[in-house]
């Protein structure tokens, strides 16, 4: 009896917890309905199966319970429950499969008017590509990829000449308009996912996969990568904004096609030199960096870093919060650098610094400080050296006191909480992971013992 009891309660608590549960779907905003449709129709057969099953079992327990002068019957077969039990299964399949395969075949078939868009997918973040006025994108190859060309792209193929490369995790679409998005990878298994929108799918390393779907509701969306990619997996997140087309526009016109990143004039550090006088007064004539006035050492640091958080300095990314007073002081320096060429200039200039060691002030538990570096490694490398496709600046060498600062900025919300920090926000994740102020010690100590 106490058995049957349980059936049944565990029956009319599942019931009570689909219908009462917070946790569902998220608001619909594309043009697939239908999946929703299909889910709730798998709810909805599995589910009576589910009671007519559970409640079934509960009346036999309590039927058919042990009893003196009971006896059971031995029946190995019985052709009229299994025509019917046969029956009734094919139907509940059926039910279930045949609506999913018509959708599946409305997803697989995309729209002749669909914009192609590419979204990359690369340990930990997101890229997208689109096409420019020919409507056609160009020729890509993993073999082209380099620092300067982290697309990519094919340099003598025209058509991708207009190609507009969108090197952030931030995708902007017009609302109402068909949208085919080619998925590719450059290193691993990815998986490109907007809940919201009801897609989803894989990227494999050396195919090119799509999805397609029509935004139906202006906002913004979570671009989240459901396939185990690594370690910095759950932070690889991404936006899509959703724009009237007006609004859609002056973003498009905002963004660099790849001619024109082609046109971008190399920094020039005799230029340059003239600019850093301004950096030089905390940073140091040499970018030694000078702890009195909380500047870092900057010499030796990549320059495509030193180049995103000028940048960042500049639009508002970083420095605008109120606990961060350092951070206050570099926009109206970074303001003093009016456009990509002088910030180009002036990196070129600290680019051609001489790279010294900085002097170690931070001390800990260098053991215990090596095992928590192994996350660490997996971005910025096993020696500290930053990695570029990972958009992890070097460690090694650098000031350590610094590094101590910017992670406790990290764990507080101070630095990486800015909606244009993308990167910073993967940063504020895995600094929530230090324990205390100790493990951050114990990790800028090991990080000096590098080379």
């Amino acid at each position: 009896m106490v058995f049957a009891i349980a059936l049944v309660l565990l029956v009319v608590g599942s019931v009570l917890f689909h219908l009462l549960s917070p946790w569902y779907l998220t608001p619909l905003a594309s043009n697939w309905g239908n999946i929703d449709d299909t889910i709730d129709l798998t709810f909805w057969v599995t589910g009576i199966v589910f009671i007519a099953v559970n409640l079934f079992m509960a009346w036999c327990v309590i039927r058919y319970k042990k009893s003196d002068g009971n006896t059971a019957d031995y029946e190995p077969e019985n052709q009229k429950l299994e025509f019917w039990l046969t029956i009734f299964t094919s139907l509940g399949v059926a039910a279930m499969l045949a609506p999913g395969l018509l959708v599946w075949s409305d997803f697989v078939t995309v729209p002749e008017e669909a914009t192609e868009i590419e979204a990359i997918g690369q340990q930990w973040h997101w890229s997208f590509r689109l096409p420019g006025v020919d409507n056609k994108l160009g020729t890509i190859d993993s073999s082209y990829i380099t620092e300067a060309n982290p697309f990519g792209m094919n340099p003598d193929d025209p058509n991708g000449q207009d190609d507009f490369l969108i090197a952030s995790n931030e995708l902007h679409v017009p609302v109402g308009t068909p949208v085919k998005m080619l998925l590719r990878s450059n290193d691993v298994l990815h998986n490109f996912t907007v809940t919201e929108f009801r897609v989803k799918m894989d990227l494999v390393p050396g195919m090119v996969t799509y999805l397609w779907y029509t935004p139906t509701k202006v906002g913004e969306y979570d671009i989240l990568c459901e396939e185990y990619c690594g370690v910095g997996h759950f932070a690889m997140r991404g936006r899509v904004t959703v724009d009237e087309d007006a609004d859609y526009q002056v973003w498009l016109d905002d963004q660099l096609t790849y001619a024109e990143i082609l046109a971008q004039p190399v920094g020039d550090p005799v230029a340059g030199a003239s600019a850093y006088v301004v950096c030089a007064a905390c940073h140091g004539a040499q970018g030694e960096g000078n702890p009195q006035l909380n500047s870092p050492k900057i010499s030796g640091q990549d320059g495509w870093y030193m180049k995103r958080q000028l940048e960042y300095f500049k639009s508002g990314a970083r420095g605008t919060h109120e606990g961060d007073i350092f951070g206050k002081q570099m926009i109206a320096m970074a303001a003093t650098l009016i456009d990509d060429a002088a910030i180009n200039n002036v990196v070129a200039y600290i680019d051609s610094l001489p790279d010294v060691r900085s002097a170690a002030t931070v001390s800990g538990d260098v053991g215990r400080g090596q095992k928590v570096y192994e996350t660490c490694a997996a971005c910025h490398g096993s020696q500290g050296q930053g990695r570029w496709a990972l958009n992890a600046p070097r460690l090694s060498g650098m000031t350590d006191w610094y590094l101590v600062t910017q992670l406790k900025n990290f764990r507080k919300g101070i630095r990486g909480a800015n909606r244009k920090d993308m990167y910073g926000h993967q940063m504020t994740m895995l600094a929530a992971t230090l324990a205390d102020d100790q493990t951050i010690d114990d990790l800028a100590a090991y990080i000096n013992t590098l080379p």
